[in-house]
């Protein structure tokens, strides 16, 4: 059995649930535990606590590790101390750890792996590329309780849909912040923002862009044009909306965020050209040939502005816009 540790927020929980299904599909008996969105102390130490938003969702459809079938796998449930045996054992001899920890963009290996309980976000797109099309097709977002909120979001999606429709995210907010604005701050800046625009304007001259963000006053202030609309009003509980927005424009412009990276996922346009940030952490920094493997059919964007585009084969140019 194979155990998938659910964390974080919308995005991360559906990269998970994405590595489940993958898992399930090739016939691996995998169970998901959910057990971090239930301990207060852990949501507790975050700035920014999460809920399990995954079960908000439609067509959604996984199986719950219960109690024993973690500890028949960990040895232990996570939020238990862990033994000085299995600390040992651990660090002299982690190929035989229940815990397989992520710690790179990649594990192709997690494909042969049995009896573990795996920890991670699993962001990369070819752990489960093959199957995005049957996800798209199984996963639904359920109407809100409020009716205004749902006209509105539907006004929106019909000129989405009647227009060559961009999505924008721009994530500031806990990006600014602490330990997270040196891991994530400074990558999706307004080089990349400007060169992302102006690519898409080049190949759709017609091209509306409609923005979303956690801040947008901040987005009001630097990206004005009469092409240009502001999503400003699914917030709280109602947040995951803006996922579903972004996923019926045609194009999407991604931050360095999971979150939009699913908004760009769900969109199920044939022709969709998708813009992602060339890094996702400063920690973590892969050569475009590798990039280009791992993110099949996106485009990337480095901090400074500079477009790479694929031919069939390697790097075709990686070079400024404009």
């Amino acid at each position: 059995m194979i155990i998938i540790r659910a964390m974080g927020g919308l995005g991360n929980q559906l990269q998970q649930y994405a590595l489940y299904k993958k898992l399930e599909s090739i016939g691996i008996d995998v169970r998901m535990d959910i057990s971090w969105f239930r301990n207060t102390d852990t949501q507790a130490r975050m700035l920014k606590p999460r809920d399990l938003e995954l079960d908000h969702l439609e067509g959604i459809s996984y199986r719950f590790a219960e109690p024993e079938e973690i500890r028949g796998v960990l040895g232990r449930l996570w939020d238990e101390k862990e033994t000085f045996v299995s600390k040992v054992r651990r660090k002299l001899l982690p190929a035989s750890a229940p815990c397989f920890l992520e710690s790179d963009m990649y594990h192709e290996e997690i494909f042969g792996l049995d009896n573990k309980y795996l920890v991670g976000y699993w962001a990369c797109e070819k752990y489960y590329a093959d199957i995005l099309g049957k996800l798209r097709s199984e996963i639904c977002f359920p109407l809100s309780d409020n009716t205004e909120l749902n006209n509105k979001n539907k006004a929106v999606m019909d000129r989405m849909e009647q227009t060559q429709s961009v999505s924008v995210h721009v994530r500031r907010g806990d990006y600014l912040e602490g330990a997270n604005a040196a891991l994530y701050g400074n990558i999706c800046t307004e080089d990349y923002y400007d060169a992302a625009i102006a690519h898409m304007k080049d190949k759709f001259p017609s091209a509306k862009f409609f923005f979303f963000s956690d801040d947008i006053p901040y987005v009001r202030e630097h990206y004005r044009s009469e092409d240009y609309e502001m999503i400003d009003w699914n917030h709280g509980s109602n947040s995951f909306y803006d996922m579903m927005l972004m996923s019926r424009c045609r194009h999407n412009i991604c931050a360095n965020s999971t979150f939009s990276f699913w908004g760009a996922r769900l969109n199920p346009h044939t022709d969709k050209v998708m813009i992602r940030p060339s890094i996702h952490r400063n920690n973590q920094i892969r050569p475009p040939e590798r990039m280009k493997e791992l993110w099949q059919g996106w485009t990337l964007v480095t901090p400074q502005g500079e477009i790479c585009l694929y031919s069939d084969g390697d790097v075709l140019e990686c070079n400024s816009a404009g």
